[in-house]
């Protein structure tokens, strides 16, 4: 079997009925089966996902199972970067759909030498009917940057959809296996990526659609999570810049304590959170993530 150009690395856990649509979309890239692999990263699923991955390997054996007791997200990516043949790592999840062209737009940016990174457009779909009418009406797709924008900063280094060379993923450290929680594991990277002098290249037309809609109580409780996360980060990365972007001011956590000593006020916005998506869902939203880092500030001291 030749050496693939570039290996596509997939963390899952338990995520069956997603992966299913995930891998057929990966094998039916506009680029020739030999340029590519497919490692999936199980920590150890018991929905069925080996016996999935089993059968399609006997038809398309890119295909590797690499099944491991991962502590997380991070852990699982490294394992994936650690077994990758390509000199390229490309970085989904088990709940994304490629566009067909995926791996044809990041491999395009390889081309040369030049030191970067790329991240593609991710787009949230609720179902698999909601990415069939994304796919086929692109006027009703609401990315999240605007067309203009040609590179990004590493706020935005989210790996659902995003490539680097390994090269540069073993020279930085990879991932940081010590973010076991939700959220940041991959900014995190690229702010290493970016500090070493890697381009964040952002690709409009690498298009992926992520097909996980999250509850808004969930959601809730992925935004404290992520507040750990956020101090975690600035803990490593201590600077002014990382606390301003990453919304852990004291401007915000001032505006947090208010709302958090005007109960009244609390319940009038989850109310309005929980009824429809808009402001006070969002405000919703940052005062949970703020709970999550002044816990993990050990309290309003911090």
């Amino acid at each position: 079997m030749s050496i693939p150009e570039v290996t596509v690395v997939i963390p899952t856990y338990n995520r069956i009925d997603t992966l299913r649509h995930v891998i057929p979309s990966l094998l039916r890239q506009d680029v020739r089966s030999d340029r590519y692999e497919i490692v999936v990263a199980d920590s150890n699923s018991s929905d069925g996902t080996a016996e999935y991955l089993a059968g399609v390997a006997k038809d398309y054996p890119r295909v590797r199972h690499l099944p491991g007791p991962y502590t997380g997200r991070a852990m699982a990516r490294n394992a994936g970067i650690a077994a990758a043949r390509g000199a390229i790592v490309m970085f989904t999840d088990a709940d994304i759909i490629a566009s067909a062209d995926l791996l044809s737009r990041h491999l395009a940016h390889y081309a040369s030498d030049a030191s970067v990174s790329v991240v593609g457009m991710e787009l949230q779909v609720s179902s698999f009917e909601d990415y069939e009418r994304l796919r086929d009406r692109p006027s009703e797709r609401r990315p999240m940057h605007p067309d203009s924008r040609k590179t990004l900063s590493w706020l935005y280094y989210l790996t659902g959809n995003a490539s680097a060379r390994k090269r540069d993923l073993d020279r930085v450290g990879r991932f940081d296996e010590n973010f076991t929680g939700y959220g940041h594991e991959d900014l995190e990277l690229g702010y290493r990526l970016q500090r070493a002098g890697v381009k964040i290249v952002y690709d409009r037309y690498a298009i992926d659609y992520h097909w996980h809609p999250v509850p808004y109580d969930e959601q809730k409780s992925k935004m404290e999570l992520a507040g750990r996360s956020t101090v975690r980060f600035y803990r490593k990365h201590p600077t002014l810049a990382v606390q301003a972007k990453l919304g852990m001011t004291p401007l915000s956590r001032a505006l947090h304590g208010i709302v958090r000593g005007r109960p009244e006020l609390l319940r009038s916005l989850e109310r309005a959170g929980s009824a429809k998506p808009g402001l006070a869902r969002n405000i919703v939203y940052q005062y949970h993530y703020l709970n999550g880092v002044a816990a993990a500030l050990g309290g309003e001291r911090g």
